[in-house]
């Protein structure tokens, strides 16, 4: 997309008015994503300044997110390369990511008072989201509701914003794009936990089944914890570095139990929710988004 292509260049140009030049070799070590803020927000809003500035300010926020979660997890690499901390060190991770953030609330501050507003709250929720994440990595979650209220808050709400944001931007139904975007977020999430588990490590850029052993249990663990009678054994494989036996094992009871297919049955139907809150707002394009998201092979 050309327009990515211009999204980009913002970004740059915003590094570049920090007049700093460590800053700019760093942005050259970000890892490039599938971009799929600003794919959702130059989808309603069309393609203009305004729009191209809002991709950024989000890109620029969602890559100071990643830059301080690669330290948190002690990540090596981002994307199948060499995360920033694992260049450099985590200290310069995490000031890069700092300056991303303020560099983005510099610019956030000059637009719509309430694009600006709904896109700071998302940084809230999203930070609260983290640290919920990391809390819930130190014991074996059994609740259904903390994990989606941790998914919300870490990745649904800022998508959930950029198609609010956008919507405000186009003078269009800000409830309906809402919940589209919230709904993709949830989506995208689960769909991302579920391939952990079906892909292999060649696909996925990181070892298989490496939430498990980072103590994240997701959402075919919840579902596999509440229908397995050996809980007892689930529980004693958690955060351990599973053998070729103990993640065979896993996988035999997920699908024994029909864990796996009942969580991607769960992401396609908010992905089919989020299609219906749109239907009458003519844009064919965000029901490709999410019909190419929901109706992969896993």
């Amino acid at each position: 997309m050309e327009e990515l292509i211009e999204v980009k260049k913002q970004i740059k140009d915003f590094v570049i008015e920090i007049a700093d030049e460590k800053s700019l070799e760093l942005l050259g070590h970000l890892a490039q994503g599938k971009m799929l803020r600003s794919k959702l927000i130059l989808k309603i809003a069309g393609v203009n300044t305004e729009s191209i500035k809002l991709c950024a300010v989000v890109e620029m926020i969602h890559a100071a997110s990643l830059l301080h979660d690669d330290v948190i997890d002690d990540a090596n690499t981002r994307r199948g390369q060499a995360s920033v901390n694992a260049l450099y060190d985590n200290k310069t991770a995490i000031m890069f990511g700092d300056i991303l953030y303020s560099k983005a609330f510099t610019e956030l501050s000059q637009m719509d008072k309430r694009i600006a507003y709904k896109i700071a709250n998302a940084v809230t929720l999203l930070s609260v989201g983290e640290l919920l994440d990391v809390e819930l990595t130190k014991t074996f979650n059994k609740s259904y509701d903390k994990y989606l209220d941790m998914i919300y808050k870490k990745t649904a709400s800022l998508i959930e914003a950029c198609a609010a944001s956008a919507a405000i931007l186009a003078g269009l139904d800000v409830e309906k794009y809402a919940l589209y975007g919230k709904n993709l977020g949830l989506a995208f999430q689960m769909i991302d936990d579920i391939l952990d588990i079906t892909q292999d490590s060649a696909t996925l850029g990181k070892p298989a089944m490496l939430d498990f052993v980072e103590g994240k249990v997701t959402i075919p663990y919840l579902l596999l914890h509440e229908r397995i009678e050996n809980k007892s054994k689930l529980e004693l494989l958690y955060k351990k570095q599973l053998s070729s036996d103990e993640a065979a094992w896993i996988k035999i009871q997920m699908s024994e139990t029909q864990t796996l297919s009942d969580s991607i049955a769960q992401a396609r139907q908010l992905g089919l929710e989020a299609i219906n809150s749109v239907k009458d707002e003519n844009n064919e394009s965000l029901v490709q988004i999410m019909k190419v998201m929901i109706e992969r092979e896993f």
